[in-house]
């Protein structure tokens, strides 16, 4: 049987389904613990708004240095809310992104090239888009040193007031994690993406409501408290029967675990295709298989 990506289909094996039930008792029963400490401990310093708290902007990327300088780099360093760290996280980069980065004169940015990048899960187009950035955005969210983080991933731009907006909705109804609308292009065509409640059957295929619960936006929408840090992104998640994308795991985890979730009705950022694309996501890596699977082997 071949899937839309034109690969072999397998069954779940027992490893896959031991791996993620351990898993994911293991997040259900300590994820809300660490986060009441978490609270504990430091909750009382978001009591008092501060009007220009330090934002960590966090970026995985993998060769694709022109891409990053064209479009992450070049829209968070045109951001309008100036107090940031871009703390970008380079999987083993072995193309120009460590020379375009170093050009850079901005002591916001700081840089890390993980040193190896070797075998983390069964090397398919599709295992690469489920798991591909998780130990850089893991490595990036153990660096950060503000009281914000921020997620964008290389190929993606946001809107110059991006920061701002989210930062004041989030200060202004006292929310832990917040996100909101961007706009898409596949084929030519653009949409504004909405969020999806935590609790219905985007996330849980046994809903049968269209959930009451805040709504949870794209990654690259995303702010939140950086007492949150503790929320790692998943490994594993490629083993899963539903979100399987890391982000979409982690997102979904951080919603049980309880975190006060706010979403903005504004489009703050963009994901187009890259050049010599004509869509986004994983529709993009469907049509350059053989490409993608190239350019993500592990060395």
């Amino acid at each position: 049987m071949q899937s839309s990506l034109g690969e072999k289909t397998r069954e779940r094996s027992l490893a896959d389904k031991s791996i993620s039930a351990f898993n994911e008792l293991y997040f259900a029963v300590t994820e809300p613990l660490k986060l009441k400490i978490a609270r504990l401990r430091f909750e009382n310093q978001y009591l008092e708004l501060a009007e220009n708290p330090l934002i960590s902007i966090c970026v995985p990327t993998y060769n694709r240095g022109e891409l990053l300088m064209e479009r992450a780099v070049k829209s968070v360093l045109a951001q309008s809310y100036k107090n940031f760290e871009l703390i970008i996280i380079g999987d083993h980069c072995t193309d120009n992104t460590v020379e375009l980065i170093s050009k850079i004169n901005d002591p916001r940015i700081r840089f890390y090239n993980i040193p190896k990048r070797g075998y983390r899960y069964p090397p398919t187009v599709k295992n690469h888009w489920l798991a591909g950035p998780v130990v850089a955005a893991n490595q990036a969210l153990s660096m950060v040193r503000g009281k914000w983080i921020a997620r964008i991933d290389d190929d993606d731009i946001w809107t110059p007031d991006h920061l701002s907006l989210l930062l004041d909705f989030a200060q202004s109804g006292n929310h832990e994690f917040v996100s909101a609308l961007y706009e898409e292009e596949r084929q030519g065509k653009r949409r504004i993406v909405d969020g999806e409640p935590g609790d219905g059957p985007y996330f849980n295929p046994k809903a049968k409501e269209e959930g009451l619960g805040p709504k949870i936006g794209g990654v690259q929408t995303w702010l939140y408290r950086s007492y949150l840090r503790f929320f790692r992104y998943n490994i594993n998640c490629w083993r899963k029967a539903h979100n399987r994308v890391n982000d979409t795991d982690l997102e979904i985890r951080i919603y049980k675990a309880g975190v006060r979730m706010g979403f903005l009705e504004k489009v703050v950022g963009y994901i187009l295709p890259r050049p010599g694309e004509k869509t986004v996501g994983l529709s993009a890596y469907k049509e350059s298989i053989k490409e993608k699977e190239e350019h993500f082997k592990f060395n």
